[in-house]
């Protein structure tokens, strides 16, 4: 399976259609769920975004569960990972232009609960980060925190994640 993304582009300019000052949260929705060939692959699947938050579902289907027929951590830190990238696209839907890599550096993982059935992970960013993205000029490198909780077909809390990227932004046209 390949991806028309190509990984030497700067990450905005595939945004390029969006209009920062009245951003299509549709349109970017359509536009990261071909992002991530293995987020495809593995059936998660971009649900939400908006400007504070994310949400990506996983399907209740045997082949992302583990020998203990429970769902697999590798697929749930997918979806958090998925759901706090996309968070970061709808907070910053405005600024996107201008932001050459999203890159996650580190994550910490806690598993609460055996996840079953379909899998909500809601991302969010640190409004802080948001504020400093957005405020920021001429090309820099930036850290990024954003959290991701995980809930089943209950509503229970199955798992939280906190994601921590960083950013670099191009000097803007």
């Amino acid at each position: 399976m390949a991806s028309d993304l190509k990984t030497s582009a700067a990450l905005g300019s595939v945004f390029e259609s969006i209009d920062p000052d009245n951003p299509d949260f549709l349109s970017l929705q359509r536009i990261v769920s071909t992002m991530v060939p293995f987020g495809t692959h593995s059936g998660a699947e971009i649900t939400e975004i908006g400007p504070r938050r994310a949400v990506v579902e996983l399907p209740d289907e045997p082949y992302i569960l583990n020998h203990l027929r429970t769902v697999h951590a590798g697929a749930l830190f997918l979806a958090a990972d998925i759901a706090g990238a996309c968070a970061f696209v709808g907070a910053l839907a405005s600024r996107l232009s201008t932001v050459d890599t999203l890159v996650l550096r580190d994550a910490r993982l806690s598993f609460r609960k055996p996840a079953l059935g379909r899998i909500k992970a809601v991302g969010v960013i640190d409004p802080n980060d948001v504020a400093a993205v957005l405020a920021a000029k001429g090309a820099q490198r930036l850290d990024v925190d954003a959290k991701a909780l995980m809930y089943d077909t209950a509503g229970v809390l199955v798992g939280k994640v906190t994601l921590d990227y960083v950013c670099t932004l191009v000097a803007e046209a």
